[in-house]
């Protein structure tokens, strides 16, 4: 129906007749001349109606917002000081020779190119809202971005393979979404979290190397960052070790980068350990691009007489940490209360801070509260260790190490955009040996860090029932810009091992038989040694593209809580429906 995209006309197509189609961005009347921007997914262009022209221009007198048209003219230049600058097609227009109306349209409730539109309002009206050019250019950037993904991997030797969406509930990580089964009463699919166990056995398979873009569904608390259903890049390769790994992906994001957005990304990706990550940043995916830092004086407070800062020093649970802010000394009491305010959310139980006037008056050329509980060999040990210089503000934590490690950490963001100190550009970062465990509180008893499929770094399974509080796992993770784009890790390939992190993790031999059986099968018919890695699409392109939400690079999200304004989901069922389910609902607690 048409010969050129709206967007794709300029100077080159003069003289020429081309047929558009699109929508009508907007309508002027312009002393007895019609103008219209003719809109589709490549951009604007300007048709006039004339007069002269009554047919068409009869026509033209009933377009109104949105409507669909069809339109048949000759490109020419725009009049003297009419030309657009803004517009990339803004040197040209197009003389109408005919105009049809293909489709009318309702008044929309909003105009397409608001800014001012609220989230519910745009997700609610989702196919308005993606006719908008930035969400257009968002959506066509990410489909732009998946090819050049698919692009490497194909080209070294990487086969991609859908895994199924129907399978079996897993016992660790996020709480799964369920699906009853109609021709097994009582019983459930799970929808994947991730396609590790099938992606596992395809190396057992000898697939050798496999990728899929991957649709993932976890049934977990939201946030800009998260949905209830993704997209992951999901990688696995055989006969690999962590090195070979980490250089292919980090090859692969170079070149994505240099193609989509012409950046030159370093090379290779700098590495930090987890422990190193949690020591001077407090998260294990720290933004480089903050040149702040958490320093360590707990061993300085073990013995002043202010218990807040002593108590966890001598606590080997505990944290005494410091935050060093330049300039910081400009803070108002307020923001220093708003910052208190924000570290409670963490779990801090107050900020201490010294604000650091005048460092050659000594004590007296410090500002603050706590100052009182330490002599001057202490402060000055505190002052030289955290670099500290006229005009700084020292921030501290001082509690348990996990409370102090995220309160502070997420101070630092905070503080660091507030105050400017972000640097420009992309800073990638490798995070590595991460623990193998962590010790859930709550159920009392080891947790995988990643996954049960990990492998640690030792190769002696009685290693793992003896130390699981030491031991180190072959984990990766990617971090760009302070947010984790891709997580992996070399996985157990021996069945005693795996028994050996099961039986770590308090799952018994007859529990790991009955949902793990299958992978303990395949494991003992000669599985190679492999590994892999999955990325976030959906947050890779998100900070590709500067949006604040991966929402912004999703066509059809959910909201906050996992609902779709567009279609009304989740939503009931009919009876008849959940009795061939075998289900039933139940009301809540407190429901009339």
């Amino acid at each position: 129906m048409r010969t050129h995209y709206c967007g794709q006309l300029g100077e080159n197509h003069i003289g020429q007749t081309v047929e558009l189609c699109g929508w009508a961005h907007r309508r002027r009347d312009h002393g007895g001349v019609i103008f219209v921007d003719l809109r589709d997914r490549e951009g604007l262009v300007q048709v006039v109606a004339d007069p002269s022209v009554p047919e068409v221009f009869t026509v033209a007198e009933r377009v109104r917002g949105e409507y669909v048209l069809k339109v048949t003219g000759t490109v020419r230049r725009r009049p003297e000081g009419t030309a657009n600058t803004d517009l990339a097609t803004g040197q040209v227009e197009v003389a109408m020779s005919g105009l049809e109306i293909l489709n009318r349209a309702e008044t929309p409730p909003f105009q397409i190119e608001d800014e001012t539109v609220s989230e519910e309002l745009r997700l609610r009206y989702r196919y308005l809202d993606l006719r908008r050019h930035d969400m257009l250019q968002r959506l066509k950037f990410r489909s732009r971005t998946t090819l050049a993904l698919r692009h490497y991997l194909e080209s070294r030797g990487f086969i991609e393979v859908e895994t199924p969406f129907l399978t079996k509930a897993t016992p660790e990580g996020a709480r799964d979404y369920v699906v009853p089964s109609r021709t097994h009463p009582g019983q459930f699919f799970a929808l994947p979290q991730s396609p590790q166990l099938f992606k596992q056995l395809l190396m057992v398979a000898g697939l050798d190397r496999y990728y899929q873009m991957a649709r993932c569904f976890r049934d977990e608390d939201l946030r800009a960052d998260r949905q209830p259903e993704f997209t992951q890049l999901d990688i696995e390769a055989s006969f690999v070790d962590e090195n070979q790994i980490m250089n292919l992906m980090e090859d692969m994001i170079r070149e994505v980068f240099a193609t989509i957005l012409e950046v030159a990304l370093p090379s290779p990706f700098p590495r930090m350990t987890y422990a190193d990550a949690m020591n001077r940043f407090g998260v294990d995916k720290p933004d480089l691009r903050i040149p702040l830092e958490l320093v360590e004086v707990g061993d300085l407070m073990e013995n002043v007489e202010f218990k807040v800062f002593s108590a966890p020093a001598k606590d080997p649970q505990g944290r005494v940490a410091a935050l060093r802010v330049p300039k910081g000394g400009e803070l108002s009491r307020k923001e220093i209360d708003d910052y208190t305010q924000f570290v409670g959310i963490y779990g801090a139980k107050g900020l201490a801070y010294i604000k650091v006037n005048e460092i050659a008056r000594g004590r007296e050329g410090l500002q603050s509260p706590i100052i009182k509980f330490m002599d001057d060999d202490v402060l000055k040990a505190l002052l030289d260790r955290t670099g500290a210089q006229d005009g700084d503000l020292i921030f501290f934590g001082a509690d348990k190490a996990k409370v102090v490690n995220e309160a502070l950490g997420a101070l630092r963001v905070r503080v660091g955009h507030d105050r400017g100190l972000v640097a420009r550009g992309w800073q990638p970062l490798w995070v590595v040996e991460f623990p193998m465990f962590e010790w859930d509180d709550k159920e009392k008893r080891w947790a995988a860090l990643h996954h049960p499929f990990t492998a640690p770094t030792t190769s002696d399974p009685a290693e793992v029932e003896r130390s699981p509080g030491t031991l180190l796992s072959r984990a990766y993770d990617l971090v760009l810009n302070g947010t984790e784009v891709g997580g992996g890790s070399i996985r157990i390939h021996d069945g005693t091992m795996q028994q050996a992190v099961f039986k770590a993790l308090g799952i018994g031999p007859e529990e790991a038989r009955e949902k793990f059986g299958f992978l303990l099968d395949a494991l003992s018919f000669g599985t190679p040694p492999h590994g892999g890695l999955a990325f976030g699409l959906d947050r890779l392109v998100m900070l590709m593209t500067g949006s604040t939400s991966i929402r912004e690079v999703m066509a059809f999200p959910k909201t906050q809580s996992a609902a779709c304004l567009l279609t009304g989901a989740p939503s009931d069922i009919p009876e008849r429906h959940m009795r061939e389910l075998n289900i039933r609902t139940r009301k809540a607690p407190g429901a009339e």
